[in-house]
C-alpha cells in the first residue's frame, strides 16, 4: 500500500480526494434539509460555462468555473425569491443553460473542442496539478468555515426559514451564502468526481448517514466520516485498478448506503430494546424506592397519604 504514496501525483490526487470528501457532504446535508439535493446538479452544468470560459481566456478553468458558478447559484435564489418562475424552473434554466453556454464558449477557444470537457464533466483526479491543489486548500477551508462555523444559523434556516427569520435571522443573506458555498464545493469536487457526479458526494453520505442517525450534529459527522472513506478508497481503487476514478466514488457510495439500509432495521430494533430496558429499570427502581419509603415513615409514625 506505501507504494501509492510514492508518485507525486498520487499524492495531490488523495489530498484532493480528502478534502473534497470532507467539504462535500459538510454543504450538502444542508441542500438535502432543504429538500435540494439537485441543486448540485444545476450548479456543475453552470460551472462547465465556467470551465470553457477559463480555456478561452487561458486561464485557471478552477477559478472561472468558481466565478460563474457562484453567480449562476446567486441568480437562482434571486429568481426563487423575486420571480414569478418556480425554483425547479430556475434549476432547469440552469440545467441547460450552462451546458450550452460551455459548449458554446469551448468551441470559441482556440483549438479547442467539446473533448476538453470530458475531464471537468466526469473527474480527473490523476491529473491534479500543484495550482490545482493549492485552490482545492483554499476553496475547501472557505467552505468548511461556512458549514462549521454558522452550522447552527444554516440548519435554523433550512430547517423553518419563517422561525428563522422571526428569530432575527437574516434569511436571504443566509441563503445567498449557502447558494455561494455549495457552488464553491461543486468547484472544488471537480476534479475529483466530475460536475455531473458532484451532486452524488454531497448527497449520498448524508442520506446514507440518516439512515442510522438521529441528530444533525451526528449525521454531519457520519456523512463527512464517509465522504473521505469512498473518495479516499475510491482514487485508492482507480489507481490498483485503472478504473474512472469519479465513477468508482460514487458507486461505492451507493454500496455503502446499501449495507447502512440494510442494517438500519436491525440498529432500530435495537434502539428499541435498549430504550425498553432502560424504561423498565428506572420504574422498579422507583417503586422499590417509593415502598421503603413507605416502611421507614410507617415506622416513624408518620401517616402516608395516596
Amino acid at each position: 500500500m506505501i507504494d501509492i504514496l510514492q508518485p507525486a501525483f498520487m499524492q495531490r490526487a488523495l489530498l484532493a480526494a480528502l478534502l473534497v470528501g470532507v467539504a462535500a457532504p459538510a454543504i450538502g446535508i444542508y441542500l438535502v434539509q432543504r429538500r435540494q439535493a439537485i441543486m448540485g446538479d444545476g450548479i456543475g452544468h453552470v460551472a462547465l460555462t465556467g470551465v470553457a470560459l477559463g480555456f478561452l481566456l487561458s486561464t485557471s478553468p478552477v477559478w472561472t468555473a468558481v466565478v460563474v458558478a457562484s453567480l449562476g447559484s446567486v441568480a437562482m435564489e434571486l429568481i426563487r425569491w423575486y420571480g414569478r418562475t418556480r425554483g425547479d424552473v430556475a434549476l432547469a434554466m440552469l440545467f441547460y443553460g450552462g451546458m450550452a453556454g460551455g459548449v458554446l464558449i469551448i468551441n470559441l477557444a482556440p483549438g479547442g473542442t467539446t473533448a476538453d470537457l470530458l475531464s471537468p464533466l466526469f473527474g480527473s483526479v490523476m491529473t491534479v496539478s500543484p495550482e490545482d491543489v493549492t485552490a482545492i486548500v483554499v476553496l475547501s477551508g472557505l467552505a468548511l468555515a461556512v458549514s462549521f462555523g454558522l452550522r447552527r444559523q444554516l440548519f435554523a434556516v433550512c430547517q423553518d426559514e419563517e422561525f428563522a427569520r422571526v428569530s432575527g435571522l437574516p434569511v436571504r443573506l443566509l441563503n445567498l451564502l449557502l447558494a455561494v458555498t455549495a457552488a464553491v464545493t461543486v468547484t472544488v469536487a471537480m476534479r475529483v468526481v466530475g460536475l455531473l457526479l458532484v451532486s452524488a458526494l454531497m448527497v449520498i453520505p448524508v442520506a446514507a448517514a440518516q439512515q442510522v442517525t438521529r441528530g444533525f450534529a451526528t449525521t454531519m459527522g457520519l456523512a463527512v466520516g464517509m465522504g473521505v472513506l469512498v473518495s479516499v478508497s475510491g482514487t485508492a481503487t482507480s489507481y490498483y485498478a485503472d478504473v474512472p476514478p469519479g465513477a468508482t466514488i460514487v458507486l461505492l457510495a451507493i454500496a455503502l448506503f446499501a449495507v447502512l439500509s440494510a442494517a438500519a432495521p436491525l440498529l432500530n430494533r435495537a434502539r428499541l430494546r435498549a430504550r425498553a430496558r432502560g424504561e423498565e429499570a428506572p420504574g422498579r427502581k422507583d417503586r422499590a424506592g417509593e415502598r421503603e419509603g413507605e416502611g421507614r415513615e410507617a415506622a416513624e409514625g408518620v401517616t402516608v397519604v395516596r
